[in-house]
């Protein structure tokens, strides 16, 4: 089928996706984006035929087709068996030991296919004290040290989204290591197990702040430093309309611009030292003063086409239109819907959204022909609610 054409630099590689929620879809969504042929195995009774043929409408769940079966059933344990034998992942993100107990763990599945890249999404890792246990992103933040740092001074740490630990500590870093285990299986490697753990994620991505703790550049209390609202010149800003403007004019030829077409300060306020952190509430007060004497929108027209380093803090609904994001496409509608694009971009392998997200068990009778069961054996399993 055309839509299952792809150019990405992941074409020819076959995924299967056992399904879950939060980063593990998010990794395979990366990987279906960059062209990897991605099969999601659903659950039986998650399947509602009614709505066969039309776009899903979780996102996360693009770019790939869906079969339900029974994880908990012999004949389901080995319909997924027979997919796995010609793939080259497989990722999962229940906890530590399930896919084990169902016979699907690692070692059953590389003892059919030694070169498969088994892909483990957890927030706690596989191994550890916390390990059998629940948690959500700001569990792990919390554990890490990233929560501590994120919020103002002398206020609770505020729960970045789900952006930094699901996403980013999360199904980036599993899709970064199913994409360099792939790259070894190609040099002649077998297969092996990724064991990404959000909270490892967090931590290497925390990595630089590790460091300027140790340079003496960082202080634990939060909202106080530079790169965390401390600064009055990295921060955001209420305008005339209630809206807001983002500042961020760390180096000092980028604040002299800011100051030069703002016209700050406004009497009778006066231009401190900005590295003198002593000085910081009072540029503050002074920045916030000066921000409400305008509209957000016409701050970002006095500001554009300069170096100043201001932005209008969109919405949501708004940041697929902005010229920028226009120009360059980072939104595209696929089937009728408007989504972000896939990224990063390939000057020979250009990405695309190859297929919306689909319902559960969609697909059950084309992937599981494709492997080349009969039709009596898909009725059949059919019959049992083996599969859906």
């Amino acid at each position: 089928m055309s839509e299952e054409l792809s150019s990405g630099p992941l074409t020819g590689v076959r995924v299967i996706e056992l399904a879950g929620i939060g980063p593990g879809p998010f990794a395979a969504m990366m990987l279906a984006d960059l062209g990897a042929e991605v099969i999601r195995v659903d659950r039986v009774d998650a399947v509602d035929p009614a709505g066969f043929g039309t776009p899903h409408p979780d996102l996360l769940n693009r770019g790939r087709r869906s079969l339900a079966v029974d994880l908990k059933s012999a004949e389901g344990r080995q319909v997924v068996l027979d997919l796995v034998r010609d793939a080259d992942v497989l990722i999962e993100g229940f906890r530590p030991g399930v896919t084990e107990r169902l016979g699907l763990g690692p070692a059953d599945c590389q003892a059919i296919n030694p070169r498969l890249v088994y892909g483990r999404m957890t927030g706690w890792g596989q191994e550890g004290p916390n390990a059998p246990y629940a948690g959500h992103d700001i569990d792990y933040l919390a554990l890490t040290g990233a929560l501590h740092g994120i919020g103002r001074a002398g206020q609770p740490p505020v729960p970045p989204l789900n952006l930094l630990g699901d996403f980013g500590g999360g199904g980036m870093m599993l899709a970064l290591g199913v994409v360099c285990a792939l790259y070894a299986v190609r040099g002649g490697a077998d297969g092996q197990v990724i064991d990404a753990a959000i909270v490892d994620g967090v931590s290497v991505l925390s990595t630089q702040i590790h460091a300027l703790r140790r340079l003496g550049m960082w202080q634990d209390p939060r909202g106080v430093n530079l790169l965390d609202g401390g600064a009055p010149f990295y921060d955001s800003y209420e305008c005339a309309d209630g809206r807001y403007v983002a500042v961020g004019a760390l180096e000092p030829r980028f604040y002299e611009e800011l100051v030069r077409r703002t016209g700050f300060p406004l009497p009778p306020d006066e231009i401190l030292d900005r590295d003198d952190p002593a000085n910081w509430p009072a540029l503050r007060a002074a920045w916030a003063r000066l921000f409400r004497t305008r509209t957000r929108d016409e701050w970002a027209a006095l500001l554009a086409d300069s170096d100043a380093c201001l932005a209008p803090v969109l919405d949501w609904q708004e940041a697929p239109e902005h010229p920028h994001l226009a120009a360059r496409r980072s939104f595209v509608t696929h089937e009728g819907v408007r989504q972000p694009a896939p990224a990063p971009r390939f000057s020979g392998s250009p990405t695309s959204v190859r297929r919306p997200p689909p319902w559960p068990g969609e697909h059950t009778d084309e992937v599981l022909d494709e492997i080349g069961y009969p039709a009596q054996r898909v009725a059949q399993l059919r019959a049992a609610g083996t599969v859906a």
